[in-house]
């Protein structure tokens, strides 16, 4: 691997050159001649190429939502936690972190609670940095259909808490979220600080973290019951009668 130091960096390939961008650095590698795969580094590749397209529907669905940076190694370690989880694998998701750099519990001390379409972020202290004045704590959710590769639908909500002071006490809030739909239902807590009404530039003064994944509940299937029909329990008792004509008559009862 060599590192590519000019006015004009490029990514792609350019004949038998491939550069691209590793932790922020631009690097360069050469197309090996032969490729030999076996049937282990086929299985391999089919594998890191289905958490490759899980993590790029994941990153489309909730980055636009998102009002904070992400790290450089964004990519590689969604793809990484898919791979190592496996492709079906989604409460695997849960506690990752689209800032790579810090989570909530730096901002919030007791973690919120996602239950029945609502977050509810308990009672605490919550400890600003030196130049904060606002904290916001935004919820994103977002659902996903995995089989069909599609975003079926997203919310989001808002809350502006001041800050006065180093430690600030918050009585605690419930924040709706409604995301009606198929597929697998994402949310996740954004935490930015604020100064002057502007962001704070600092890395470790905003988060993003996956706090939820809750599956689509299957549907149950309609059972009908029907009765059986009822069994004779005796047959109607036949008996001849006597007539006038002296034939008999056959009476039923």
């Amino acid at each position: 691997m060599a590192i590519l130091d000019s006015l004009i960096p490029f990514t792609g390939r350019l004949g038998n050159i491939i550069a691209y961008k590793r932790n922020g650095k631009h690097c360069l590698r050469t197309v090996p001649e032969k490729v030999r795969q076996t049937a282990n580094t086929r299985r391999a590749a089919k594998r890191f190429g289905a958490a490759s397209r899980k993590g790029a529907l994941i990153r489309h669905a909730i980055t636009p939502h998102l009002d904070v940076h992400t790290d450089h190694a964004l990519v590689n370690r969604l793809n990484s936690l898919i791979l190592q989880a496996g492709t079906h694998n989604h409460a695997a998701m849960v506690k990752f972190r689209f800032n790579g750099y810090t989570g909530i519990n730096t901002h919030i001390n007791a973690r919120p609670v996602f239950k029945d379409g609502k977050l509810h972020i308990p009672a605490q202290q919550f400890k600003a940095s030196a130049k904060a004045e606002r904290l916001d704590i935004k919820v994103i959710a977002t659902r996903i259909d995995f089989n069909t590769r599609t975003i079926t639908g997203s919310d989001t909500a808002m809350l502006n808490i001041p800050l006065k002071g180093r430690y600030q006490y918050f009585e605690g809030a419930d924040m709706q979220v409604n995301v009606p739909g198929k597929g697998t239902l994402v949310v996740v807590v954004q935490v930015q600080q604020f100064k002057d009404g502007d962001a704070i530039g600092n890395r470790r003064s905003y988060a993003a973290d996956i706090i939820a994944v809750v599956e689509e509940e299957p549907k149950k299937a309609v059972i009908t019951i029907v009765k059986p029909l009822q069994e004779l329990t005796h047959l109607p008792v036949i008996r001849p009668v006597s007539a006038q004509s002296g034939l008999p008559l056959i009476q039923r009862e």
